[in-house]
């Protein structure tokens, strides 16, 4: 997997961040009562894949639950671009609308069924794999990437939301 540098950060411009990943992200969208609140949607990276630039003063934290996620956002504007999902809490969930134009050459959104989310992370095998690195050899070159293969199975959920895809290309690129 190709990763090229992404930059992003709030509406304010007080968090900066840097994230390696593809150009073509696979984003979630949850429905869980909180994605579903903020409209989150997001990409899982590792965490040594993302490196905060700046604003680390500027952030403020939400748990609920488990308290095993953590909604981090900014204490000025409040857009939360990016956080600790409960799913990959050694990794960062990240906000693609928050990134900056010009990197993101494709996206396929894929739908998790927050609202039954136990059953769902069972059934769906690869997502706690993608804020794990892995080594993959290319050309004689040792690269660390996060995994992402693709699950298909599915948990009805609302008309059967878990793994339905689509597909998006960004015209900017």
């Amino acid at each position: 997997m190709d990763l090229v540098k992404h930059t992003g950060g709030c509406h304010c411009g007080a968090v900066r961040f840097e994230v390696l990943h593809s150009p073509d992200l696979h984003v979630f969208h949850c429905n869980c009562s909180i994605c579903t609140k903020k409209q989150n949607h997001h990409f899982i990276v590792p965490k040594h894949h993302f490196t905060l630039l700046q604003g680390s003063d500027n952030l403020t934290t939400y748990t609920f639950n488990t308290h095993v996620a953590k909604h981090t956002f900014c204490k000025t504007c409040g857009v939360q671009s990016f956080y600790t999902p409960r799913s990959n809490p050694d990794g960062y969930g990240v906000a693609p609308h928050c990134l900056d134009p010009g990197t993101v050459h494709s996206v396929t959104e894929e739908k998790f069924c927050g609202e039954k989310w136990e059953e769902s992370m069972q059934a769906h095998k690869s997502i706690r794999d993608m804020s794990k690195p892995t080594t993959q050899t290319q050309n004689n070159t040792t690269a660390i990437c996060s995994a992402a293969p693709l699950n298909s199975r599915k948990i009805s959920c609302k008309k059967d939301e878990l793994g339905q895809r689509s597909s998006h290309k960004n015209t900017n690129s």
